[in-house]
C-alpha cells in the first residue's frame, strides 16, 4: 500500500470548515447574539481560510484534480511563498484563527473542524509534506507524418480483404469478377 498524503485530507477539511465558519458568523451576526462581534471575525477568518485553501496542492504520486478558477487564486498563495508552502505555519495559523470562534456557539462547530484540519495540517509537516502548485501541463502536438497511414483507395462499403482483386491476379490474365455466364438456360416469359 502506498503513503497517505495526509495534506489532501487537511485541505478538504480545512475549505469545509472555512465555510462553516462563514455560515455560523453569519447566523450570529445576523442574529444578534451578545456576542456578535465574534460572529463578524469568524466570517472573515472563514474567508481568509477560504482564500487560503482553495488552490488544491500537487500530490505527490499521480494526477490531481484542480479545482474550478484554482489558477488565479494559486498565483496569489505563490506570492507569499514559505507563509503558504510550509504546512507547519498553516496548522498554526489554522488553529489560531479557530481559537476566538471557539466562544461563540453559532461558530464552535466550525472551530471544531478547523482545529481538527490544523492537527491534520500538523501531521503531513511532520511527514514531510509541503504545498506546491498544480503546474499546467505543456500541450503536444501530435507528429503529423508519424500519426496519417495511407488513406484507403477505394470509398465505402468495401469488400472484406479476402474479396478483394490482388493486383497480381489482374496481370497474370485471372477473370477475378465480372459477369458470368450460367450454364443453365433462362427464359423470359411472363406469365
Amino acid at each position: 500500500m502506498g503513503q497517505i498524503e495526509w495534506a489532501m485530507w487537511a485541505n478538504e477539511q480545512a475549505l469545509a470548515s472555512g465555510l462553516i465558519l462563514i455560515t455560523g458568523g453569519i447566523v450570529a451576526t445576523a442574529g444578534q447574539f451578545t456576542q456578535w462581534y465574534l460572529g463578524a471575525y469568524s466570517i472573515a477568518a472563514g474567508v481568509l481560510v477560504c482564500l487560503l485553501e482553495y488552490p488544491r496542492g500537487k500530490r505527490t504520486k499521480g494526477s490531481t484534480m484542480e479545482r474550478c478558477g484554482q489558477k488565479y487564486l494559486t498565483r496569489v498563495v505563490k506570492l507569499f511563498g514559505p507563509l503558504t508552502r510550509n504546512y507547519y505555519i498553516r496548522a498554526f495559523l489554522h488553529l489560531g484563527l479557530a481559537v476566538p470562534a471557539g466562544f461563540l456557539l453559532a461558530t464552535i462547530l466550525g472551530t471544531a473542524c478547523l482545529a481538527i484540519a490544523s492537527g491534520i495540517y500538523l501531521l503531513a509537516a511532520i511527514r514531510g509534506e509541503q504545498w506546491s502548485p498544480i503546474e499546467p501541463k505543456p500541450k503536444e502536438r501530435p507528429q503529423i507524418g508519424g500519426t496519417i497511414k495511407q488513406p484507403p483507395s477505394n470509398p465505402p462499403p468495401r469488400p472484406p480483404a479476402e474479396a478483394r482483386k490482388k493486383p497480381s491476379e489482374e496481370a497474370a490474365g485471372i477473370p477475378t469478377g465480372g459477369p458470368q455466364e450460367n450454364p443453365m438456360p433462362v427464359n423470359d416469359e411472363v406469365v
